[in-house]
Order: C-alpha cells, then structure tokens, then sequence
C-alpha cells in the first residue's frame, strides 16, 4: 500500500556517534576479556587476569585518546612502559597507607600535569593514574609483580592489536596540515585578486576567507587534528594556522590599490601570492625550493626602502598596509617550512620562531615550568585530582574499605573542573550506581557461586556498558560498570550480594571527596582564570603598545634580537591565556547563564598581534640607527598608541574577576577620535606602518568586547 513492490527499503544506520562507540566497545571488549580468561581459566592466575582485564578497560574505557584507532594504537605503545614503572612504584609503595598516600600525591599530579603537552597526554593521564592505584593496596604482595607486569602488558599489547586492526574508524577530520593549506590557497587567489583591477575582493571571496579562516580555530578542529604538542613541529603548525588567520584578515581589510602610482603595491601583492601557492604546496608533502618567498622577501625590501618623493599619505597608508600583508604571508611560508622539516628547516630563525632550533627535552622544559603556577589552569587540575585522590586513599586506607581501589577509581572519574559540574556528576553517578547495585544484588543472590553463568555474561555485557555509557553519560556508564566489576569479581572469588554494598558505600564515599575538593580548590574552574589571564594579558600588551611607540618617536639603534625587551611576560601572559581558554571550551556552561558576549578568540589574536606588530616595527633585519620622527608625527603616534593602550586597559578592568572592576561598563570605541586619521606633516612612512597596526589593534579590542561593527 502506497510503495512500489519490489522496492527495497533503505537499511537503518546507526547514528554516528552510536557507530563510533560500537566500535570501541568491541575492541575493548575483545582485547579485555581475552587476556582476563586466558589468565583466569587457561593459567589459574587471578592476579594476571586483573591487571589484563583492567590494562585495556583503563587505556581505553577510562581514558579517551583522541584520533583513530591507528593513532592511539601509536600512542600507547610508548605508555606500556609508563604502566610498567607505575605497577612496578604503586606495588611497592602499598607496604604502608603514608607511603601509597604519598605516592598518589605526587604520582597523580605529574600523570594530571603532563596535560600541558596536548590532547593525547591529557587523553592517556586517567588511565595511567589507575596503573598505579590497582597494585597501591594490600596485600603488600612484591612477590606478585612479575605476574601484574605480565597481565597488563598482555592486555595492553592486545588492545594495540585491536586499535590498530579491528573495526576502523570512519574517515577522519581533515588534517590541520590540509586545513593550514587551504588557507594559504585561498590567501594566494586573495592577494592574486587584489593585485589586479578593481583592486577589491568580491563578496564570495571575503565570505570564503572567513569560513576558511574559521575553519583554524581550535573550537571547530577534532582533538586529535590539534597542533598542541611542545615540539618544534607542532609549534610550527599552530604558528602556520594563527600566521594563515592573520594573512586572510589583513586582506580582506587593505585599502584599494587603484590609487598607487608606482605600482609597488600589486607587485607586492602577486609575490604574495606566488608565496601563499608554494606555501600550500609544501604542507601537502610536495618539494618546495623557496624561491617565491625569497621573491617576496626581496619586493617587501623593495617596497619598504622605496619611499616615493611626494607620496600622498593615502598612498603611505596603501604601502603600509602591504607590508602587513607581505610580513604575514612572510610568517605564514616560515612557519609551514618548519612544521614540514623541523630542526631541518632552512629558514629556521630567531624573533618570533624561537623555537626552531630547540630540541624536545628543551621545548618540555618550557611547557612545563612555563604552567608551573597557580595561574596555569593545567597547575590547578593537577593539584586537585592529587589532593583528592590523596585523601581518597587516606580514607581508603585508614577505614579498610573493602575494594577500597573503587573510592578512589569513583574520585578519579567523577571529579570535575568546576564545582558546579561535580555536584551534577556525582548526583548522575550515584543514582546510576544505586540502579546498578540493585541489579548486581538480585543477581548475586540469585546466581549464587556459579561462575559460569559470571563468565558467559560479561562479554554482552561489556559490550553495552562501553557503547551506552559514553553515549548516555555518567548515570549509565556508573551503572553498567558497576555490574561489570560485579561480574568480574564473583569470578575471582565467591561474592554475595554485600558486594553491590560495598560498591555503592565506595562511589558514596570517592564523590564525596571529589565534591568536596572541586569546591575548595579553584571551584569556578577556567571561568574565572579566564578573565583575569585575559585581563592580565591586555595589561602587559597595554605596556608593550606603549614602549614600543615611546621608542618608535625617540628613534636610535637597533638590533635584530630573538626577543625584544619587555616582550617576554606578554608571551607567558598570552600563553596562560590560550590554555585558560582551551579548559573554558571544554566546560559545560550553566544554561540560564547570560550569553557570554566577549570575543575571546579576538583578545587572543590581540595579544599576538602586539607581539608581531611591535616585533615588525622594532627589530630590524640587521643593526641600524633609526632617526627620531619630528615632533608633529612623534605626537600623534605616541597619542594614537596612548589611546589603544587605555582601550586595553578598559576592556582589563572589565573582564577582571577581582573586586577593583568598574560597576559600569566602559565604552572603549575610539573611533570617534580623529588621532587614526591623522596625516601629520612630513609623516614618514614608519609612523604609517604604526598607525596601521595600532588601528587593526584598536579592531581587535572593539571585538573583545562586541563594540565593533
């Protein structure tokens, strides 16, 4: 009735996100139950089994490693030998509660800490931290190691296996290598389309260039496509992205070209081009030999050494804004060089690619005591899971809870960021748990000591647990894995239904103690931190407004150092403020919170374009002298960089959560000052190129706060 006969049906898909988890549920399933019954049953060893079993439920159950299968089967293999080190430290250390709980402290901080070196470390930390809470209870058994060490590698290497061959994952997001070069192609017909008439760009092109620019930002790229790494590469490519972002938006906001007499500009423009094609081709693996960047190089010098007799200052400001464009197409090429080649790379230089020439253990050096304070909200994760887990095992050990290793697996894994998002997790937990232990109740009283049933229903039961509880969320999974730990322990020895009590008294207990620490340790999570590193960044960008305009009017030597004076505090400050900003993505936001109106993306772009603007105007290729600007150009560069100082300052107070913020919001537009038009008599061509910049920072601000237009 009403369908062709014959027709055939379209067949049911599952929804990705179900697909997805399917998929992982069966490799972890599979590679879990094989090593705990080939232990179990094959060489009656209970402890082997264990540390089987719980290697791969805890790589990859409790852990989420971002990427395909094929990507975290290459990430944990260098972790099995993390695993041996903590099984082979938490063994020992269980000879006394104060030296497990001594360990956990420190243990569980350097494992939460090493999130400072991207998505997959932080991915990986949850799991590590069970390797060594499993083997730091009693019985103090050091006599057991060789067969936990043998248990767990066996499980580890079986989920290798399984992530590597078994049910691949879909196609991939696209790489941020691709997206990198995207850009750059659509930055080469940009500057391609400006350099010929009518010297504008179309409605199609601007719409692209936002879209593609967009496309860059870390909130819209898969965690396992994020650059976010120490190493030179990863560096590089996050430098490629942001130098891309910057390009597009300088060209798609150049004055016309139609007015410029020498027809230097277009010539710029097309080197531009040629620059951004050979960019793009070289971060999709093809040889590049250089050339068009060192044409562009050679234009850009050209172009600044060029000064017109009688040049309009429109034509001034033309100039200046190309050499922006060339400067940052300059950026974009340097970068993917060294994203592509590393240490390697030819073009590797000091100033704004410090890093070229470093090696890994330096660049970690960096990373880490670069967060190694209270404002780095990396810093402030790893205390309170440390001092949580700490106390869990304190309590665990003092009260001999039974399957004490629960309390502190319930604190590991419902301890939040926030406060907030801790009470509404463990609330989820405890009501999942109360189902499950009722369900393992009825089942252990009513199964009683027959193993055999336990052994033929943990398999489809694993399999459900590890597809619905990432899906569903935490109710579910607490619930489901509460009757997987069930199953799994009335094979390792005969259990009652007091085992489903001991489970809900352990969760009770390990949410209470992460309920407890989420509220006094930094309880607001990245929402707070997030104002005030902003606000701290704009304060320490204020200041290098400032100096640098100070020194462009008084003029004298300069020199082409690695960093300019002054320069490194807004590099740190910038840097706690893109990780402030990663956590705050991250975090769920309270639904009758008021819509969050500041552009944060834009106060980020604000801090790097101080660095690169003042960098541009105050380190030279080589050592010169710099004359003073006379006192008519000296004045308005310094009032235009005064006035954009003060807007940071503004947009400061306002975002900072101390209690000095101003009760009233503050209008920072400065557009209605006529100090960026100013065209002072016998401007040179310097005072043009920090006009221009202090402009686009002016635009940056104005963003922050949802003033511009």
């Amino acid at each position: 009735m009403g369908g062709t006969p014959g027709a055939r049906r379209p067949k049911a898909r599952l929804p990705p996100v179900y697909a997805a988890a399917v998929r992982r549920s069966v490799r972890v399933t599979l590679a879990g139950t094989a090593g705990f019954y080939l232990f179990l049953y094959g060489f009656d060893s209970a402890v082997a089994a264990t540390y089987a079993l719980f290697a791969a439920v805890a790589m990859a159950g409790l852990s989420h490693i971002p990427g395909t299968g094929r990507q975290r089967a290459a990430t944990l293999v260098p972790v099995v030998p993390a695993c041996w080190a903590l099984i082979t430290i938490g063994t020992y250390l269980s000879v006394r509660t104060w030296s497990a709980v001594l360990g956990m402290l420190v243990v569980g901080f350097v494992l939460a800490f090493t999130a400072v070196g991207g998505p997959r470390p932080a991915g990986a930390a949850p799991g590590l931290q069970l390797m060594y809470i499993l083997p730091s209870f009693p019985p103090y058994a050091p006599g057991s190691l060789g067969e936990r060490l043998v248990g767990a590698t066996v499980g580890l290497a079986l989920l290798i296996l399984a992530e590597a061959f078994l049910l691949p994952d879909r196609t991939p997001g696209v790489p941020y290598r691709e997206l990198a070069a995207r850009a750059a192609d659509h930055a080469g017909r940009c500057a391609g389309e400006l350099a010929s008439a009518p010297y504008t760009l179309g409605e199609t092109a601007l719409r692209t260039a936002r879209e593609v620019s967009g496309g860059l930002r870390s909130s819209r790229v898969p965690e396992a496509e994020r650059p976010a790494g120490p190493g030179v590469r990863a560096r590089a490519l996050a430098h490629t992205g942001l130098a891309a972002r910057t390009l597009l938006g300088r060209l798609t906001t150049i004055p016309p070209l139609s007015g410029d007499p020498a027809g230097m500009g277009p010539g710029v423009l097309r080197a531009v081009r040629a620059a951004c094609l050979e960019t793009a081709s070289l971060l999709r693996g093809r040889e590049s030999s250089g050339d068009a960047r060192s044409r562009l190089q050679e234009a850009r010098r050209a172009v600044a050494a060029g000064a017109e007799p009688g040049a309009t200052p429109a034509a001034l400001r033309r100039h200046a804004a190309v050499l922006e464009v060339a400067d940052a197409a300059l950026a974009l090429s340097t970068a993917a060089e060294i994203a592509v080649r590393g240490r390697d790379a030819p073009a590797a230089a000091p100033g704004r690619f410090w890093y070229a020439r470093m090696r890994a253990p330096q660049l970690w050096w960096r990373r880490l005591s670069g967060h190694a304070g209270q404002r780095s909200v990396f810093f402030q994760n790893a205390v309170r899971i440390a001092l949580a887990l700490a106390a869990a095992r304190t309590i665990a050990g003092l009260d001999t809870l039974p399957h004490g290793f629960w309390m502190l697996l319930a604190t590991l894994t419902l301890t939040r960021t926030t406060a907030r998002e801790t009470r509404s997790t463990v609330r989820m937990a405890l009501t999942g748990t109360l189902v499950g232990a009722l369900v393992v109740a009825a089942l252990l009283a009513l199964v009683g000591t027959d193993t055999t049933v336990y052994a033929a229903a943990l398999p489809p039961l694993m399999l459900v647990a590890f597809t619905l509880g990432p899906v569903k969320g935490v109710g579910w999974a607490q619930a489901m894995f509460t009757m997987v730990i069930a199953l799994v322990f009335a094979q390792l020895a005969p259990a009652t239904w007091r085992l489903a009590e001991f489970r809900l008294l352990d969760v009770l207990a390990g949410s209470a103690v992460g309920a407890v620490f989420g509220l006094l340790a930094w309880p607001r999570g990245a929402h707070d931190e997030l104002r005030r590193s902003v606000a701290t960044m704009l304060r320490s960008a204020a200041e290098t407004v400032v100096a640098t305009t100070s020194q462009l009017a008084a003029g004298g030597a300069r020199a082409p150092v690695a960093v300019p004076p002054g320069h490194r505090s807004l590099q740190h400050a910038l840097i706690m403020a893109e990780s402030a900003y990663a956590q705050y993505r991250s975090e769920p936001k309270e639904l009758d919170a008021p819509d969050d109106r500041q552009d944060w993306q834009a106060a980020l772009m604000s801090g790097h374009h101080t660095l690169w603007g003042a960098g541009r105007l105050l380190v030279p290729p080589e050592a010169t002298v710099v004359p003073p600007l006379s006192p008519e150009p000296a004045e308005a560069v310094t009032r235009i960089g005064d006035r954009v100082a003060a807007g940071m300052l503004l947009v400061s107070a306002r975002l900072d959560p101390g209690g000095d913020t101003p009760g009233t919001p503050v209008a920072v537009g400065a557009r209605a000052f006529a100090d960026f038009d100013a065209e002072p008599p016998g401007a040179p061509r310097p005072y043009y190129a920090a006009a221009e910049w202090l402009d686009s920072l002016m635009t940056d601000v104005e963003r922050i706060t949802g003033d511009h237009k």
